[in-house]
């Protein structure tokens, strides 16, 4: 069993909370996994081409392309992105769009698959979580755990992060503001959160080495689609 992570932040290792978050889940899985960054990929988003509809490979020739079989190989994925306006950042949300090219002519090729979706924002990390989970049921995979955390905004790194009063540090902290390291956020440095991504991963590695019913966990997303569709008629 293939677990494939994808971290969509854009920062480096050592500074990405998605990375780090990602990262906790997937070891905890106790299962076989690779780890994909997108940082420095080129994907582009999807053109509604549609020339990936007789085959359900998509044509646009850019870095999802050398990715697209780890899509397909994969039984479970544990996506992570960073919060950009209160959504996920356009490389994730460009890589879950070319995801369209699985779904026609009822492609299951990801129906009944497994997922855990991880995001990281300056104040907290649901919304990009609750994205990812969005992309997850569109193809009928089951979000089994939801990783929210807070890192650290792009604004306690600009250098006026102290003076702006409309950064993230004068929302949090107030005038006068000092930024140093024992108020900058970092995933690693809450207990809760790494937690929280431990239990995620041992949850999706229980499931796995059970060995879910896929034709089931279909049946079970696609309600939850319909219901959704109904909801909004």
């Amino acid at each position: 069993m293939l677990v494939l992570g994808i971290c969509g932040s854009p920062r480096k290792e050592k500074t990405s909370g998605v990375y780090k978050l990602v990262n906790t889940v997937l070891e905890a899985t106790g299962l076989e996994y690779e780890f994909v960054h997108l940082r420095k990929k080129q994907i582009s988003g999807c053109i509604a081409c549609l020339g990936c509809v007789k085959d359900n490979v998509c044509k646009v020739e850019d870095d999802l392309q050398s990715l697209r079989d780890k899509i397909v190989e994969a039984d479970a994925y544990v996506i992570g992105a960073p919060n950009y306006y209160s959504g996920i950042n356009a490389t994730t949300h460009a890589f879950l769009e070319r995801w369209f090219q699985f779904r026609h002519q009822e492609g299951d090729i990801l129906w009944g698959k497994l997922g855990v979706a991880v995001g990281v924002g300056g104040t907290a990390g649901h919304y990009p979580a609750d994205e990812i989970e969005k992309f997850f049921l569109y193809n009928f995979v089951e979000t089994v755990a939801k990783v929210p955390g807070q890192g650290a905004a792009s604004c306690f790194s600009c250098g006026y992060g102290e003076t702006c009063k409309v950064g993230i540090p004068y929302f949090l902290h107030g005038e006068g503001v000092k930024i140093g390291d024992d108020i900058i956020p970092d995933v690693s440095k809450q207990p809760e959160v790494m937690q929280t991504a431990v239990e995620a991963g041992k949850k999706l590695g229980q499931r796995l080495k059970e060995g879910h019913n896929r034709a089931q966990v279909t049946e079970k997303m696609q309600a939850v689609m319909m219901e959704k569709f109904e909801g909004s008629a």
